[in-house]
């Protein structure tokens, strides 16, 4: 397989994923990096983020609100310029429907990325349901986008140049995030209620908190390998849409 890398920055780029987190976790350096290049990054994200806690009593109202405001701080964090958007859907319970696929063609015709980044779709034994959903719900969101004839009273039609999948399992291209890991672990660091159950540690666990950054360079370290290059994210990228 042909891998590609360090496209040009784009114009403006929408990085839609399953819940508060995830874009910054599969591709916070990439996003980063484009946003310091003048690249206009706007999130929007599927679900409200109420089943992310481990705490069997805890108020799911103010879950929502929290997890809302961490993505706006991380947003801030990686230095995104664009729009943060919520679509609200319950967590857990992302569905295939085409309201939520019109819902998302809406973002795009109105944010006009090149690039829509999202959740692989088709990735080999993925356990959460929202991931896959969410990844489908994005590929017939930008097929929609790009034609006139697809709800029309949503807007002008707009053709993204680019789709990029994260978590792929065979990624065919890397964008070099060397020198913006940093950026992309104070903008996880910004999401605090998923300290535990995402990424392993409480606040005050100094070596917990170590060994969760570690992870992050030896991720970014093993996509370095597939152009045994410096660290890199990976993504399956789609250049014919």
């Amino acid at each position: 397989m042909t891998i590609s890398a360090d496209v040009d920055t784009p114009a403006r780029v929408l990085a839609i994923s399953a819940h508060p987190d995830d874009s910054e976790l599969q591709a916070g350096g990439t996003l980063a990096k484009w946003a310091a290049a003048g690249c206009e990054v706007s999130i929007v994200v599927c679900t409200d983020g109420s089943k992310g806690t481990w705490n069997p009593d805890a108020d799911l109202a103010e879950l929502v609100a929290t997890r809302q405001r961490e993505q706006r701080d991380a947003a801030e964090a990686l230095g995104a310029t664009g729009t943060v958007g919520f679509c609200g859907w319950v967590d857990g319970e992302l569905e295939q429907s085409r309201e939520n696929v019109a819902t998302l063609t809406e973002w795009i015709r109105n944010l006009q990325p090149s690039i829509v980044i999202t959740h692989d779709p088709w990735k080999r034994y993925r356990l959460h349901p929202d991931h896959r959903n969410a990844g489908f719900l994005v590929t017939d969101a930008v097929v929609a986008a790009r034609d006139p004839h697809f709800f029309p009273h949503l807007g002008p039609h707009h053709r993204p140049d680019e789709l990029w999948f994260f978590e792929a399992d065979e990624p065919n291209h890397v964008e070099h995030v060397d020198g913006w890991l940093g950026t992309k672990i104070a903008a996880l660091e910004r999401h605090i209620s998923q300290l535990e159950s995402t990424m392993g540690f409480v606040d005050d666990d100094d070596e917990g908190r170590a060994q969760f950054r570690a992870d992050i360079h030896r991720r970014a370290d093993e996509f370095a390998e597939l152009l045994g290059s410096g660290p890199a994210e990976g993504f399956a990228r789609l250049t014919n849409l």
